[in-house]
């Protein structure tokens, strides 16, 4: 996302985050009680072929809608949360959590002889092990949904931004999101809609609807692989659903926003998944939050793929803090080309998702110990010739193997960093191989770029790009620039 890279920009997210701790968000859908048992498996049981979890020690906290509040109020926002449970233990429990939780406010109709949603978790070390899930699915008595919408209308009074949360636990059925809907456009306040059914006519009206790729494809009934695939079945879901811009979550492939002028695709913030669970709350949240604090979508989006990345590194339905967002927002602007350092497999993907969409993809590899004038005047050459270009980069054993040692002069990372901090360089991947044969056949490049001091019979994986249709292009190379004479010259 260009302008999340730029310091500058960076210092206006800054400010949207500072004043998220004074808006208002009204909240409504299906809350729900999430408990998280931890223990410890050392054994398989005698009796089945299933481990045997030795339980440890127990967590309950708001889940759903509920967490949809609670991420609002760790934000800093005045959450107002307006939602159904049952008359049973855990509905108590639930509003009992709410209730501590500060800058959360809880309007919650108790229905008798319904059950309250509840999700537990068994977790043994950093891994779900099972969920059992108790839930009631049906559609709120007509005195419930009542009691409901009267709730959620005066969460509404003041609140910048409103988030309905479906879960597909009865809360949002037979009509009701229509009517929250309607609510809230009556009152003026953008709707961000995290949806469940696959019918998205039933959120008409909202701004903006956070589908995972799974439920943006039930929707749309369209393959949604690649960005230009995700971008379709969005415009297709936005014009028969009358919904105003989608955002669609994708694990780590990270988010595309879609609005009916443009489309943006963000690469996923996390550096480490440990949970995923209620990260969609997180950017629901967050949206809704950015938004109520006068930000643009796109903007409140930089702010929620931050904010996801945030509580995928944390185990159990966590939140994200305005300053852990904030950190993580500096150390995007600050060190951007970082991000183009990605694996292998992630190459293919993002590769095979740039031909579907139309462009060219370019393979050059090399120690690049030691970045000078001649690297750059290469891999621009090469850059000119394609649409994007992917740099296969010798780790530190294979340039030691081939240069002898001494060499690298530079570690790996920071060649990786040197290199994805030019713009002429899309991704960088790092490989321990004597040649770069088997990344080239993993990421299969229309185009194969080497010096002109090769022949072009002798580039490693020509014959392989040539064989499916590619080609072979050779560079003229600025004379006078080597990495060994510049260390010769050094050790004079």
């Amino acid at each position: 996302m260009p302008h999340a890279n730029d310091v500058s920009v960076v210092g206006d997210l800054a400010g949207i985050v500072a004043r998220m701790s004074g808006s208002a968000v009204a909240v409504v859908g299906d809350a729900m009680l999430d408990r998280f048992v931890y223990g410890d498996v050392t054994r398989i049981s005698p009796e089945a072929p299933i481990p045997v979890f030795r339980e440890g020690r127990e967590v309950r906290m708001p889940g759903g809608a509920g967490n949809v509040a609670r991420n609002l109020a760790a934000l800093g926002a005045q959450a107002r949360l307006a939602a159904v449970v049952g008359d049973d233990e855990d509905g108590k429990a639930l509003a009992q959590l709410l209730a501590r939780e500060p800058g959360l406010v809880a309007d919650i109709v108790a229905v008798a002889g319904r059950v309250t949603t509840r999700k537990t978790r068994f977790v043994a070390g950093a891994q779900q092990l099972l969920r059992a899930d108790r839930e009631d699915v049906s559609a709120l008595p007509a005195d419930a949904a009542d009691a409901l919408l009267a709730a959620f209308s005066r969460a509404l009074k003041g609140a910048g931004a409103a988030v309905l949360s479906d879960y597909a636990k009865g809360s949002l059925v037979s009509g009701m999101a229509a009517k929250l809907i309607a609510l809230a456009r009556k009152a003026g306040v953008p709707v961000v809609v995290d949806p469940k059914v696959a019918d998205f006519s039933v959120y008409a009206g909202a701004d903006v609807v956070t589908p995972n790729r799974q439920e943006l494809a039930a929707a749309s009934g369209l393959p949604v692989a690649s960005d230009g695939e995700v971008v379709a079945a969005a415009r297709k879901v936005m014009k028969t659903s009358a919904i105003g811009a989608v955002l669609c979550t994708r694990s780590a492939q990270g988010m595309s926003l879609v609005t009916a002028a443009d489309a943006v695709h963000i690469a996923a913030e996390a550096r480490e998944v440990f949970d995923v669970s209620g990260a969609g709350d997180t950017v629901v949240a967050t949206i809704a939050a950015a938004l109520a604090a006068g930000a643009k979508l796109v903007d409140a989006v930089a702010i929620a793929n931050a904010a996801a990345g945030i509580v995928v590194g944390k185990l159990g339905t966590a939140v994200a803090h305005p300053g852990e967002i904030l950190s993580a927002l500096q150390r995007r602007a600050v060190m951007p080309a970082a991000g183009k350092l990605v694996t292998a497999e992630e190459a293919r993907r993002r590769a095979d998702a740039w031909r579907a969409d139309g462009l060219k993809v370019g393979f050059t590899n090399g120690c690049f110990d030691l970045l000078h004038p001649g690297h750059v005047h290469l891999l621009a050459g090469a850059r000119a010739a394609c649409d994007r270009l992917i740099v296969g980069l010798n780790d530190d054993a294979s340039v030691r193997g081939l240069k002898g040692d001494g060499r690298p002069v530079q570690a790996a990372e920071a060649r990786a960093l040197v290199l994805g901090a030019l713009e002429t360089v899309d991704l960088v991947v790092l490989f321990g191989e004597a040649t770069p044969r088997r990344l080239i056949e993993t990421i299969a490049p229309d185009v194969l770029f080497k010096g002109a001091d090769y022949r072009r019979e002798d580039v490693v994986g020509g014959d392989f790009v040539e064989a499916r249709g590619g080609r072979v292009v050779l560079i003229d190379l600025a004379p006078g620039f080597s990495t060994t004479l510049t260390i010769a010259r050094m050790s004079r």
